[in-house]
């Protein structure tokens, strides 16, 4: 995935085959068809959460800066970094708005 900013309008879609453990906070997520294990910690497991729900990027990123009270210039790039990273491990499809 290209590094351009991804859309506040952009939704994710979980692959067939994905897995989702919430381990005390954090998770892990398996690809069953690959056997391969992807640990988030408790940010990246709230956003997991919102997202494979359906959130847009904008919704997500709005319940993440009220749970957890981070200011949004820290928050939106890591939000991008870790959609770049399930997407890399195609753990999810990308949505275009």
């Amino acid at each position: 995935m290209a590094e351009a900013e991804l859309a506040a309008g952009t939704r994710l879609r979980p692959r067939d085959g994905v897995l989702f453990r919430d381990l005390d906070g954090e998770a892990v997520l398996l690809d069953s068809t690959r056997g391969t294990y992807f640990g988030l910690n408790e940010v990246g497991t709230r956003a997991w959460a919102l997202l494979a729900g359906g959130a847009t990027l904008a919704e997500a990123l709005a319940v993440l800066l009220a749970d957890f009270e981070a200011p949004r210039e820290r928050v939106w790039p890591d939000l991008q970094a870790l959609v770049r990273e399930l997407a890399r491990h195609e753990l999810v499809e990308v949505v275009a708005p």
